[in-house]
């Protein structure tokens, strides 16, 4: 005996599909996980069929994060140095609900160990957003991922992994082989795309902005093994050397790239290597020395002009966060999303944290755990993933910056989250 799909019908909305640049008057039915109509005209349905009246607002897809932290989201960097796994786990499902009522229905993981998590939220859909897991990201030694202590000596030549290695948060290997059978590791524990760290970062210890890390051979090494499984590698990475030694090494996918400079920038577009990049202020991350702060503060600075010059070559740009480490600041999830206003219209902003995105997520092909239907879309047959807004975001974003005042109804993966209409 078949039982019939749930079903659910949001009348008299105005959509933005996240894909054309205007709303459009009507009514969105779905079925089970999925949306089975969207029409102009009124739509029948049965008694059986949960009814969401939304009374002229505005629908749109839920939104991404195609740069999140979820274990760092969650735990403080003493929690990932003295926690047990059990516990960092416990909290990261814990925030993951937090994610999902800002209306985030899908996050691309970009280190930490989520397939578990993402096991769980998959079979219970309410409990947080989708996941795309990276699982540890790959470093090499004095990299961006080494989390040991400067007394301690490296793994390539006989020392204790680190314990964010041991919780799975990050992977240090050193050398071609050593690279390959990481990024195999991570494969084999269900990663859907590859990380690894090209060039210094800001809140690590021994690597100033301007280093560029893992040879050109360890790159390939790693682009290669993701290749043979279907999906592709992305890389931190801020300066210029970094980010043009893994573009030639065939990475699609640079995140951040606050150094670049413009014909770097015009490399990308050329290439069609996405830009994953975070419109970063001074004040989103805090740290404890005033080397790390001034590391910050220069990468907060380039923001303005890359973005300029990714708009000026059409470069493919995703949108993301790298929020870590200080749970108490998550809310600036939302504010990040207004910030982008300031280098970009309503419109391009909501196109890039919905179908823009999906677009990048789906560049891990038969990796993707969703591709059986299309992500950041409101068309017949995408994911039932929805956001009810009060308020127009096409015209003003502001309205998501408060998402438990703003955000009526929250569908995810075709089950009503929340619903205040």
């Amino acid at each position: 005996m078949h039982t019939k799909p749930r079903r659910l019908l949001i009348k008299s909305v105005r959509i933005f599909d996240g894909l054309a640049d205007r709303l459009v008057p009507g009514h969105v039915l779905v079925e089970g996980r999925t949306i089975s109509a969207v029409e102009t005209s009124p739509i029948a349905v049965d008694e059986a069929t949960t009814v969401i009246e939304g009374d002229d607002r505005v629908l749109m897809p839920g939104m991404s994060d195609a740069h999140a932290h979820l274990v760092g989201m969650a735990n403080t960097m003493l929690d990932i140095m003295m926690a047990t796994q059990t516990q960092l786990a416990a909290a990261t499902l814990a925030r993951a609900k937090d994610t999902l009522l800002r209306g985030f229905t899908t996050v691309r993981d970009m280190a930490g160990d989520t397939v578990g998590i993402k096991n769980v939220i998959d079979a219970e859909p309410a409990l947080g957003p989708r996941i795309y897991p990276s699982q540890a990201a790959i470093s090499q030694t004095a990299g961006h991922g080494d989390f040991g202590f400067v007394f301690e000596p490296p793994t390539a030549l006989g020392g204790r992994p680190s314990r964010a290695e041991e919780i799975g948060f990050l992977r240090v290997a050193d050398g071609a082989d050593r690279v390959t059978a990481a990024v195999r590791e991570q494969l084999k524990l269900g990663a859907s795309q590859i990380k690894l760290m090209a060039g210094g970062g800001v809140a690590s210890l021994y690597d100033p902005l301007y280093t560029v890390q893992f040879t050109a051979a360890e790159l390939r090494a790693a682009v290669d093994a993701a290749t043979d499984y279907g999906t592709y590698v992305s890389t931190h990475v801020y300066n210029v050397a970094g980010i043009r030694r893994a573009v030639e090494a065939g990475v699609k996918s640079i995140e951040h790239g606050h150094l670049a400079d413009e014909p770097t920038i015009g490399m990308l577009a050329e290439r069609e290597v996405w830009l994953s990049m975070q419109p970063f202020a001074e004040h989103d991350h805090s740290f404890p020395d005033p080397g790390r702060a001034a590391k910050n503060r220069q990468v907060c600075e380039g923001t303005d002009s890359v973005y300029r010059w990714a708009r000026t070559h059409g470069v493919n740009l995703a949108w993301g966060t790298d929020l870590l480490f200080e749970p108490e600041n998550n809310h600036r999830q939302s504010e990040m999303v207004v910030r982008l206003g300031e280098y970009f219209t309503s419109v391009e902003v909501l196109k890039m944290v919905t179908s823009g995105n999906a677009a990048l997520f789906r560049m891990s092909g038969e990796r993707d755990p969703y591709r059986s239907a299309r992500l950041g879309e409101i068309t017949v047959g995408a994911w039932a993933d929805l956001l009810l807004v009060n308020g127009d975001p096409t015209t003003d974003l502001g309205v998501l910056a408060d998402p438990a005042a703003n955000l009526a109804a929250i569908v995810k993966d075709g089950v009503v989250v929340k619903n205040t209409t």
